[in-house]
């Protein structure tokens, strides 16, 4: 018993009495919370109630921080315009629930804004933030510093910047020191993209994001140039959507770069793109591209509600962001389309759609998005249209296979012997005769091997994934069936199926029927084809609940409108004459009913 006892008390968590070295001070807001939570008394606590307490930051030790910079006390900022205004340094602390840097403004001191820029960026910690004093060329001479981060700018642009400021600009200053800023934007500046900022958050977005920012000597502005540069990949070939016959170029990390290839395609003045910032830290660039004559208002305005309410303090994928903004987060469908070809972006724009394209992503989502469009590709288009439509229905029969076939086999073999062919049923028995396990750990003992298999081979980076891949799908199977722990049908049905889900275009979808599949297995086992028809009522069901951005998942199909001559059959491009109905576009017409105008008036004049 008293090892028992020891043993629980070695696996126990048991709070350390001893934090002074790593528990941080607690905040302000913490301590506001713990002061509501704890019960009011007269006097003491009891001696035993501390013990009693719930492990929290209220029963540590509170260690002593080192008076710093940052944490001494705070520094009253002047010419604020505003009485009271204080400003402590930290850009993510809060003063009455609101970051104090939204709302400071630049100083007419050249002083006080070195200060306070050295005061937000923690310097001189602080290494890769740059502050370069010089000296602007006019008569008289002005005085002032630059602010920019190493890494993030390109230095050729900056030197030309720094010349035209201190070498060629022999001219008068203006008499009035205020409009300094706009004195050196209009006449000593050759860059086009120049503003002029006069508040403390803007400037920080500015240079954070590359900008170099330009602080004068009597001026409350500040000039930011643009003079982005960081280290980026080059436009390259997609590596998940391959195409035979199509664009060959894919989108990458840098935002600009990536709505250039939208416009390199849709060549069109009404193209828009709305800049959003989101996250608390980090105030990631979101882009929001539509087309302002054709997609509808109440689509847009709705993709930028859900984008501008969002409170989160770190975005780094247009993967992070879709989970913030679609329908149904705990339906596995996925209801957002992400893809990396410009091609298929421009033309859902076309459509009225809009597109959703995350700083530092190389995947842009568009919305809405339905299930008939996630398995879809480009090559459907681009090659012949009986192609195209050969290779839908091919692809719409590894759908059904990718979830179903295992599910379905199980019910065959335990509870419907009288599909199957007496001589197929008798090599099934055969094969089984020796195997020790019953069906259902059979199926279940390959599909997660194949999982297995497959997450390892995405996992090993190179050449070597795909490989092992193969090698090891061949290895085991074969090891599998000699030794006698499944038969020979199962090895094939389970391969199948792989291949099967390796066949839907949208990586989301196949791994959402990935997960279906075992579903299935368990009902096929249990119930057969009962068990199988409940699961596709009820997937159908929830289905067709869903919705994204309002449109239901299932159009046009379900609720029915008008289909149109793109859904599973894909029709020749002269027949594309309506855009979908259920975008509601402000214009449905996407070409004549005549396209062809080459056509003679011995056919009728019609297409087809």
């Amino acid at each position: 018993m008293s090892i028992l006892v020891s043993l629980l008390k070695l696996i126990t968590y048991q709070e350390n009495p001893d934090r002074e070295g790593f528990v941080l001070e607690e905040t302000a807001e913490e301590k506001q919370t713990t002061r509501k939570s704890e019960p009011p008394s007269g006097g003491e606590a009891a001696p035993g109630d501390q013990e009693k307490a719930p492990a929290g930051r209220r029963s540590f030790k509170k260690p002593v921080r080192p008076a710093g910079k940052l944490t001494e006390k705070p520094k009253k900022v002047k010419d604020s315009g505003k009485a009271g205004d204080v400003q402590t340094g930290q850009t993510s602390g809060q003063a009455h629930g609101k970051p104090v840097v939204d709302d400071l403004p630049v100083s007419a001191s050249l002083a006080e804004n070195r200060e306070t820029i050295e005061e937000l960026y923690g310097m001189p910690e602080n290494k890769d933030i740059i502050i370069r004093d010089i000296v602007i060329g006019t008569n008289p001479s002005i005085d002032g510093f630059v602010v920019f981060i190493d890494g993030l700018v390109d230095k050729s642009v900056q030197d030309l910047l720094f010349q035209a400021l201190m070498l060629f600009a022999a001219r008068p200053a203006p008499p009035d020191k205020g409009k300094l800023s706009s004195y050196v934007k209009e006449r000593l500046l050759p860059g086009n993209q120049v503003s002029v900022q006069s508040r403390f958050r803007d400037i920080l977005d500015a240079v954070n994001y590359g900008d170099t920012a330009l602080f004068l000597e009597g001026c409350a502005e500040a000039v930011l140039v643009e003079t982005k540069g960081w280290e980026h990949r080059g436009v390259e070939k997609p590596v998940i959507e391959q195409v035979l016959r199509g664009p060959q170029e894919a989108f990458g990390e840098t935002l600009r770069t990536n709505t250039a290839l939208i416009r390199k395609l849709i060549k069109n003045e009404n193209l828009t793109t709305e800049l959003l910032k989101v996250g608390a830290r980090n105030r990631v660039n979101v882009a929001v591209m539509y087309l302002r004559d054709l997609a509808n208002p109440a689509l847009v305005a709705e993709v930028k509600r859900r984008i501008e309410s969002i409170k989160t303090d770190f975005i780094v994928d247009s993967g992070v962001l879709e989970e913030f903004i679609q329908d149904n987060p705990y339906n596995l469908n996925p209801t957002i389309l992400a893809t990396e070809r410009p091609d298929r972006v421009a033309s859902s724009i076309v459509e009225g759609r809009v597109a959703i394209i995350v700083d530092g992503s190389p995947f842009v989502l568009i919305v809405p998005a339905t299930m008939y469009e996630m398995m879809q590709t480009g090559e459907d288009v681009y090659s012949r249209w009986q192609l195209g439509t050969f290779i839908r229905y091919l692809r719409a029969l590894a759908f059904y296979l990718a979830f179903l076939a295992p599910g379905v086999y199980l019910s065959i073999v335990l509870f419907h012997h009288e599909m199957i062919p007496t001589e197929l049923l008798l090599a099934i028995a055969g094969n089984r005769e020796k195997v020790p396990f019953p069906s259902l750990v059979e199926v279940l003992l390959m599909e997660i091997s194949f999982e297995l298999i497959r997450e390892a081979g995405l996992r090993i980076p190179g050449i070597m994934g795909t490989t092992i891949g193969i090698i090891g799908a061949l290895v085991l199977g074969q090891a599998a069936v000699q030794a006698n722990i499944v038969n020979p049908v199962l090895v094939i049905l389970v391969a199948v199926t792989g291949l099967s889900s390796f066949a839907i275009p949208y990586f989301s979808l196949a791994f959402t029927l990935r997960i279906y599949r075992f579903f299935y297995i368990m009902l096929g086992a249990t119930m057969g084809f009962f068990g199988i028809a409940v699961g596709l009522f009820s997937q159908i069901v929830l289905t067709a609940n869903l919705k994204s951005f309002g449109v239901p998942y299932l159009a046009p199909i379900g609720p029915r409108t008008v289909a149109g001559a793109d859904v599973v059959t894909r029709l020749p491009v002269f027949f594309h004459e309506k855009r979908p109905d259920y975008l509601n576009p402000q214009d449905i017409n996407r070409q004549p009913d005549v396209s062809r105008s080459w056509i003679g008036p011995e056919n009728g004049g019609k297409n087809g």
